[in-house]
């Protein structure tokens, strides 16, 4: 086939084994149901309730029996041929005389939600909602219109007669709740009743169900974490297992795991605190629509936890944590030098009695020093093969000692420097933050040492001050903003004589000469973007008929290729990012982007509008879902290994959102204040990683603003940071609808407006000159330089 043809002529031609369609095919659902398994977290297990015992009689609550939430909502949400429920997870294992179900709570739910969905929103009152959503301006009634017609798109939980969990209980050994959840992108999740907390009617279905049986197990279906104390240490509720969002098969996953047919061997990416308000500065969250102060600084997840005083026995679930039916000892742990950096070996025996995977984690304590630290903060981590009982494995896990580094943003020690302290340096080696041992290394550092220097970008204006280790506050320096601009090198290529085609660059033009061929006029229209082709529902990237650039269409993700369903192409869903991440396993995760890509490129698209991959700052963003992890090393792994995934299969990705989206609530406006430091080692460094480690073919840059400037008008981040200093040599595009001023974005180095550019707006930049033609043309060469790699 010659380059480019997938996206010029939209052929029909299947990717799959035996010529066979590899869009949503039964080896791809199998991979989707596997991942599930591999990533979903044992909470609690206790007098070994789980797995449950062959022949076991089970009766299933909750209305995810049947509606079971397969994914968030939003761009994300994907139109799958079928989602198992939980209730046909289990029948499989019943055809196969695993379990018994009772059937009169299953007929209960079936017909509670054949009832119910009459109740649900249509597509047609879903777009109508939006209409009216789309035409407010930002205030409270627009976010709770926002947030009621989610909560609309499924029914709700409904009360369950006593009688029914009396005669289940006389009938089955065990109680199997679900408990679920829905979030979307554009508004976030509260903490009310019904969303972190249980409702009154989850409440009393479980005080029902576990005054009756003798065993109950909760099953989480959520795409975040919820409360937990309601259950987590009550005796009469001995099992609960985190199920996340698993997808197409996120039903079947759960069934194979608590009929043991699945270990589960995930481990939590998120601290689950025994409260709402135990998480750091929860009142900076909801204070304003217009910005939040990220005062909790670096203090993020486990770092806050672990770190301040009194915190750790706020933590129910600690980072990390994950139960097995089986049992790992670990011995042999050594920490030592390694060229520039160090290794962490251990060896890691399955002790128990059934086949099963663990996962080691390595952190470090620095010296306290002038800028002060996180108590602990991962810095490797590594999981094991499948082991037999009996079977050992040892890992060793590689890390720079400059990941060890702190940067200093008001030069404590060297300004705009990452800088490694002086003092001693400890580590830890475990199976979570909270049990693992300190190990007999320590490195000891006699000086100051300066890992590198760099500048200071994004600085903050309006911060007023940022958390300490000790719970005090410093006091941060303000001031009117500036932001700086870079220039732009005209190119000096002359255009060819007789037309050329972009198919000749490389062959008989460069491709400063072919852009020489675009009129000013061609330029200012080429950074914006160009209507769908084919299936594709989202634009495309790049395009131009007169000289034959092809346009590269594109798909939202990241749970799955999105096709709307009028084009009758139904694609996998595969479990939310989340739930991904808990696996702790790039290898996994590149299978699965690997796969992805093979359905973006077999249906004729180019890049996959993902992975996304902001931290989880706080547990009630709305998007949280499509994110990895409170860690930004968890996070970066994971996308950096998706992102080599997808592009092996001869398709590309869009890395997002760049950066700081961690809040839904007036998403296009909310500034993100927070301190360079913040910035660099919490919200930028898993960008970094995905950068160096995925080499991702385009990025898209966030809706928010950071420290008063548009993250699409920031030279700072665009040029500065993602650039120059981390060497990106891909293309940036906005995310959808931005209304940011055109000609700042590509001043910024934002090389392409999505979904629509503005090139009237360009032309008068042109014409009083704040624009010039270079700085179109580097925008330009950057996304023609994507569509040559597309080839």
């Amino acid at each position: 086939m010659e380059k480019y043809a997938r996206y010029r002529y939209q052929p029909c031609l299947p990717l799959g084994v035996g010529g066979r369609p590899a869009t949503a095919s039964p080896e791809h659902i199998a991979l989707s149901r596997r991942a599930a398994g591999e990533g979903m977290v044992l909470l609690k297990n206790e007098a070994g309730a789980l797995p449950l015992r062959r022949g076991e009689k089970i009766a299933l609550f909750g209305k995810a029996t049947i509606e079971y939430i397969k994914g968030g909502g939003g761009s994300g949400d994907v139109y799958t041929p079928y989602v198992r429920s939980i209730y046909e997870g289990f029948a499989e294992k019943e055809a196969q005389g695993k379990v018994q179900i009772y059937m009169p709570a299953v007929d209960f739910y079936r017909s509670y939600v054949k009832a119910e969905s009459k109740n649900v929103l249509t597509p047609e009152q879903i777009d109508a909602r939006w209409d009216i959503v789309n035409n407010m301006p930002f205030c409270q009634e627009r976010d709770d219109l926002t947030y009621d017609t989610f909560a609309a798109m499924h029914v709700r939980e409904p009360a369950v007669d006593k009688a029914l969990i009396a005669d289940a209980a006389a009938w089955a050994d065990t109680a199997v709740v679900t408990i679920s959840r829905f979030s979307a992108e554009g508004v976030d999740r509260r903490p009310i009743p019904g969303d972190w907390y249980l409702s009154d009617i989850e409440r009393d279905l479980l005080s029902g169900a576990a005054e009756a049986f003798s065993k109950v197990v909760v099953v989480l279906d959520s795409g975040a974490p919820v409360d937990c104390e309601f259950f987590a240490e009550d005796p009469r509720i001995q099992g609960v297992l985190f199920g996340w969002q698993g997808g197409i098969e996120g039903g079947g996953a759960i069934a194979d795991i608590l009929c043991g047919d699945v270990n589960p061997s995930g481990k939590l990416v998120d601290t689950i605190a025994r409260s709402y308000d135990d998480y750091p500065v929860t009142e900076a969250f909801t204070e304003s629509f217009n910005y939040v102060n990220y005062l909790e600084d670096v203090y993020v997840g486990y770092r806050y936890f672990e770190t301040l005083p009194g915190m750790r026995e706020r933590v129910r679930y600690p980072f990390g944590f994950g139960l097995s039916y089986t049992d790992f000892a670990l011995c042999g742990t050594v920490v030592c030098p390694s060229g520039d950096g160090l290794v962490a070996v251990t060896t890691v025996r399955n002790v128990g009695d059934r086949p099963g995977r663990e996962t080691v984690q390595v952190y470090c304590a620095a010296p306290q020093g002038l800028l002060g630290k996180p108590a602990r903060v991962l810095a490797a981590y590594r999981k094991t093969r499948l082991l037999a009982p009996g079977e050992s494995e040892t890992l060793a896990m590689a890390f720079d000692r400059a990941a060890l580094a702190s940067f200093d943003d008001l030069g404590r020690i060297q300004k705009s420097a990452f800088v490694l302290e002086k003092g001693v340096y400890e580590f830890f080696v475990g199976t979570d933050v909270r049990s693992a041992q300190k190990t007999d290394f320590a490195l000891e550092l006699a000086d100051d040492v300066v890992v590198e220097q760099l500048h200071d970008y994004c600085r903050p204006w309006k911060l007023p001050r940022r958390l300490r280790p000790d719970g005090s506050y410093e006091p941060m320096p303000t001031g009117e903003a500036a932001y700086r601009f870079g220039k732009n090198e005209p190119l000096t290529a002359p255009a060819p004589e007789k037309l050329t085609l972009f198919d000749d660059v490389g062959e008989t033009i460069s491709l400063d000469s072919f852009i020489a061929q675009f009129t000013d006029d061609e330029l200012t229209d080429f950074v914006g973007g160009k209507p769908p082709t084919g299936v594709a529902n989202t634009g495309c990237f790049g395009g131009m008929a007169r000289l034959g650039v092809p346009p590269i269409p594109t798909a939202d993700g990241p749970a799955g290729v999105r096709l709307e369903p009028k084009v009758g192409i139904s694609t996998t869903c595969w479990p939310c990012a989340t739930l991904m991440a808990c696996t702790w396993d790039p290898e996994l995760i590149f299978e699965v982007g690997a796969a992805g890509g093979r359905e973006l490129y077999e249906n004729n698209i180019g890049i996959w509008l993902a992975p996304a991959m902001n931290i989880h700052r706080n547990p009630l963003c709305g998007r949280n879902f499509e994110y990895y992890a409170e860690d930004p090393l968890v996070a970066g792994k994971s996308a950096a290994a998706a992102i080599r995934g997808v592009q092996s299969s001869h398709a590309a990705v869009s890395l997002k959102h760049f950066a700081c989206n961690n809040k839904e609530a007036n998403r296009f406006a909310s500034d993100s204040r927070l301190s360079e430091r913040a910035l660099r080692e919490i919200y930028l460094r898993g960008f970094e990683i995905a950068v160096k480690e995925g080499d991702p073919i385009t990025i898209m840059s966030s809706y928010n603003l950071i420290n008063g400037q548009h993250t699409s008008e920031s030279w700072e981040l665009l040029t500065g940071i993602l650039r120059t200093e981390w060497g990106f040599r891909g293309m940036v595009a906005t995310d959808w609808g931005v209304k940011n001023d055109p000609v700042t974005e590509v001043l910024a180095g934002n090389d392409l407006k999505m979904p629509v550019g503005y090139p009237a707006d360009l032309k008068k930049g042109l014409e009083d000159g704040r624009l010039t033609r270079a700085d179109l043309e580097v925008c330009v060469r950057r996304i023609l330089e994507m569509t040559l790699r597309m080839a």
